[in-house]
């Protein structure tokens, strides 16, 4: 048992152990990319089998509603968008979308210059948004490996715990063992 969990505990860091986003200056989200992943958890995560089941879950979720609160862009540049909210709620930075509210974006009106697919693939239809991107696959892999390192912790906090009653456990044996019965007569 101490052994699979110590297997698990280190698997699931390694798995998670890659780089975090990087900053969008002057915004309070960050942008995050599939090179901050392992191609484990990019394979089994964020696959076409699993993809369209999350997919699901998000727009039913309603995840996007709490930042549509914001009422104009200043304010919606300053609030700190999580993976998922910054991922699938808006266009990407570079797609030079116009701000009409915080899931609504208008195309520029020179049309899209960009070369990042994430462009094209955005869409004002709420249920739809940005839940096809790759910035939202990567958006659930930052949830997934924010949740996963968490676990990891809470593994090795178990792991120590067990460890200390095995010895603890193992102590009071020999310990029972070396006691010589008492004679009766």
């Amino acid at each position: 048992m101490i052994l699979g969990l110590l297997a698990f505990a280190i698997f699931a860091l390694v798995v998670t152990n890659k780089g975090i986003g990087k900053a969008v200056s002057g915004q309070g989200f960050q942008d995050y990319r599939f090179g901050d992943y392992s191609k484990w958890l990019q394979k089994h995560v964020v696959n076409e089998q699993n993809w369209a089941k999350i997919k699901s879950c998000l727009s039913d979720s309603g995840i996007c509603l709490s930042i549509a609160q914001s009422k104009n862009k200043d304010d919606f540049y300053r609030s700190n968008l999580t993976p998922l909210e910054s991922g699938c709620c808006k266009p990407p930075g570079n797609c030079n979308f116009l701000f009409v509210n915080a899931t609504y974006w208008e195309e520029p009106k020179t049309g899209i210059e960009s070369k990042d697919p994430d462009c094209t693939i955005w869409s004002n239809n709420q249920k739809k948004l940005c839940y096809n991107c790759g910035s939202c696959k990567v958006g659930v892999l930052a949830n997934m490996k924010h949740l996963w390192r968490g676990f990891a912790v809470l593994n090795f906090g178990i792991l120590t715990f067990v460890i200390i009653i095995y010895c603890i456990s193992c102590c009071a044996i020999r310990n029972n063992q070396a006691i010589p019965e008492p004679c009766h007569i």
